[in-house]
């Protein structure tokens, strides 16, 4: 009698990590939540022994979540995030639902206030940048992108003759416009041309192209070496691409602006926490400050101008109380045209939210100070002629 033969590797079940990832990857969720949910549930299998997690259940997970709060003293949110792994683990992968499940607490994750610089802070924050950290920085804050949002750019989202940016695939998988500053089209001419000069070695070397979001590269086959597809913020060497295992060019990593930014922070003598993010509520801040109503903010000034949710889904803008109030009267119903007070940057752009005639989108207009601007109203008609004046 023959002994029996072993199986096959393609016909074990996968590891419970692997299955993780399928259920995460099938719910089109962010490689970043993928590497948090295999991380903490790694952790809580070594946590307990190596047990299986189908041999353990609430008492193991609050055993596993009070160390962490007590022998590693995490944060609220990171209490938070643990325990959402696990209840993923034990619904979509497990496929366990059992009552015990909806009976752990959550922490309460306390509000914080984000930091906000100053115009002078800004200014000497940005002086003490130098070459393309300097043009990523100087891009998002004029333009209120996150910091992923900006260093994935594609060639074919820069518009500078309109002075438009299109964010693909943001927060939440939506796609936004916002205004691209006057001042850095040159500067980003100059980038484009960098990048073509990579785009062209790539193609004469016939190494791989960049990668595609989803399915794209299966659909259209030549997206991928295209030059529209190509990253605006490429990085200057190869790396190999986490999933698919490919060895590509992508863009910038975005570990080398957040060092960047630390290290200018520290150079203009800046004592509060500075990161890039802050460079995003501080234009929001900036904004309100300059005489933008909140809705100005909500609709054109910031980088959603196809509006959606609340201003508080977006970035927290810190702003004197008497502004507030001042900004939260226009959140009030109005059958007439509204004007709208012109705005400034650092680089002495004004920008004024203009509706379309259409209706439906709010877009930025650009003038230089000391230029008439035209108010309009919902139709586009120019309601009065008003000189905008740096402050």
């Amino acid at each position: 009698m023959k002994p029996d033969t072993p199986a096959s590797p393609s016909s074990r079940p996968p590891r419970l990590l692997d299955q993780v990832r399928q259920a995460i990857r099938y719910r089109h969720y962010s490689l970043r939540t993928e590497k948090a949910y295999v991380y903490w549930v790694r952790a809580f299998v070594r946590h307990h022994g190596m047990r299986h997690p189908k041999e353990m259940g609430a008492n193991e997970i609050r055993s596993f979540l009070k160390w962490l709060v007590a022998e590693r003293n995490v944060a609220a949110a990171t209490h938070q995030q643990a325990l959402s792994a696990l209840l993923f683990l034990y619904r979509h992968v497990l496929e366990i639902e059992l009552p015990w499940l909806d009976e752990l607490e959550r922490p309460k994750k306390p509000a914080r206030l984000p930091t906000v610089l100053n115009l002078a802070d800004v200014q000497a924050l940005l002086a003490a940048l130098s070459g393309r950290h300097a043009l990523m920085a100087r891009l998002i804050y004029g333009s209120g992108m996150r910091l992923m949002e900006a260093l994935r750019l594609r060639i074919k989202d820069i518009d500078l003759q309109r002075g438009e940016i299109r964010v693909r695939d943001g927060k939440g998988g939506k796609d936004r416009v916002t205004v691209l500053p006057a001042s850095l089209r040159g500067g980003l001419a100059q980038q484009i041309a960098d990048a073509r000069a990579l785009f062209e070695q790539d193609r004469r070397l016939d190494r791989p192209g960049v990668q595609l979001p989803y399915a794209l590269a299966r659909k259209y086959p030549n997206a991928p070496v295209s030059w529209a597809w190509f990253w605006l913020f490429p990085a200057p060497d190869l790396s190999t691409d986490p999933v698919s295992g490919v060895t590509r060019r992508h863009h910038v990593h975005e570990k080398s602006l957040q060092r960047a930014i630390k290290r200018a922070s520290l150079a203009a003598g800046i004592c509060r926490p500075v990161s890039v993010h802050t460079l995003r509520h501080s234009f929001a801040t900036h904004l309100l400050e300059s005489g933008s109503d909140i809705r100005t903010v909500q609709e054109g000034g910031l980088p959603a101008l196809s509006a959606h949710g609340t201003l508080a889904t977006r970035f927290q803008v810190v702003s004197p109380g008497q502004e507030w109030s001042g900004a939260q009267r226009h959140l009030r119903p109005a059958r007439r045209a509204r004007r709208v007070a012109p705005t400034r940057h650092l680089d002495g752009v004004a920008l004024l939210a203009k509706r379309s005639t259409l209706g439906c989108v709010a877009r930025l207009v650009e003038a230089p100070c000391g230029h008439n601007v035209p108010h309009a109203d919902r139709a586009g008609r120019p309601l009065a002629i008003r000189t905008c004046r740096p402050r």
